[in-house]
């Protein structure tokens, strides 16, 4: 154990050591959380929406014909509660709620006026607000319809409610996002550069040979970038709470147990790629492109995976950063617990699991 202790310390002099590593570690991923935190934008298509038609009246009837032949909707007809409206937003089964109160075509023949309830999930601010913003066109259409041909002044009023996020901020969206992107990204390039370099200078080679358990070595090489990985997370909650405004509302020890989660991950395929590599150039440049893509690409904070081509969605459930955006974003802005993420939890431990098991036993303890 004092043996291994003593690795663990060298490896912590290493990186304080490396300005490089340093500005890598704390640097990149402050600016990346406050430039896409104020920055990005995106669109959406094909989102999930329920329509609880309380009236079933021709207004109503006409009404969602107009949204069911849309390729922005994926429409579902139910009559749902207010309470299993709010249950699939929580499971993010619907994008987007439109409710018919019971009385709408009445309410437009006697009162020339009625009301249409909209709800969206404001976690996701621009998909919010491109959805709620094309429902109240199509409902606005109607309306410009009925008052050509009645010459009556009818008044439909969408009342819109959003979810989570009211004033749609779109740092609500994409912090969650950048923090799977850094913490993979990081985690995986400082690990795999870490184990190069020591074959680069001949050192790994001694260490290899040295009485101690290679495994432990390498374990021993990966416990730093765990500990600042979560000094990291630490500061982007920070970061992102003092200075975007963002809100945790749920467990903060469920935000660092799934975090240590991808981390190890990270680290596994850190140590997969230090495997196939001899180079330092090499390896940042797989570890770039290797994760940066694929992280943005089909985690779905960027793009949305609604849009994408069938296999290109089961592909991305391959992704570790895809179940952990889920997770993150379930417990920091809705607030839930466990049980609410319990399935993407375990997923991601199974994915981190395999990944480590494939590092450990393809790793090589002779470098010829």
């Amino acid at each position: 154990m004092k043996q291994f202790l003593s690795f663990v310390r060298k490896e912590f002099y290493h990186v304080f050591r490396d300005s490089k590593t340093l500005l890598m570690l704390f640097g990149i991923p402050i600016v990346l959380i406050i430039l896409f935190g104020f920055a990005v934008t995106n669109e959406i298509k094909n989102a999930k929406i329920v329509v609880c038609d309380y009236a079933k009246d021709p207004a109503s009837q006409e009404i969602i014909n107009k949204l069911s032949v849309s390729e922005t909707f994926l429409l579902d007809r139910a009559l749902l509660s207010p309470s299993q409206v709010e249950e699939a937003f929580r499971k993010e089964d619907i994008k987007l709620a439109i409710i018919f109160p019971a009385n709408f075509y009445k309410d437009l023949q006697h009162l020339n006026k009625a009301q249409v309830q909209i709800i969206a999930d404001g976690s996701d601010p621009n998909a919010a607000s491109t959805l709620t913003q094309y429902a109240t066109s199509v409902i606005m259409e109607y309306q410009q319809k009925l008052i050509q041909n009645a010459k009556m002044p009818y008044t439909i009023s969408p009342e819109v409610r959003m979810l989570y996020n009211p004033e749609l901020k779109g740092t609500i969206n994409f912090v969650p996002g950048i923090m799977a992107l850094v913490l993979l990204l990081i985690c995986v390039l400082m690990t795999a550069v870490s184990i190069v370099k020591e074959k680069e200078t001949g050192t790994m080679e001694v260490l290899l040979v040295s009485p101690f358990n290679p495994f432990l070595v390498i374990i021993s090489k990966a416990i730093p970038y765990l500990a600042l990985s979560l000094v990291n997370l630490a500061v982007i909650l920070l970061v992102s709470v003092t200075l975007l405004d963002m809100p945790i509302n749920g467990s903060v020890l469920l935000l660092f147990g799934a975090s240590t989660l991808l981390i190890i991950c990270a680290l596994s395929l850190g140590l997969l790629i230090s495997n196939v590599t001899q180079s330092q150039q090499s390896a940042m440049l797989i570890s770039v492109m290797g994760m940066m893509l694929p992280t943005m690409l089909f985690t779905g904070f960027m793009f949305p995976l609604e849009n994408m081509p069938n296999a290109l969605q089961v592909f991305s459930n391959i992704i570790p950063s895809k179940w952990y955006y889920i997770i993150i974003k379930s417990v920091m802005i809705k607030g839930l617990g466990f049980s609410a993420i319990w399935k993407e939890t375990l997923i991601l431990f199974g994915t981190t699991c395999f990944f480590l098991i494939i590092s450990l036993t393809k790793f090589k303890i002779r470098l010829a």
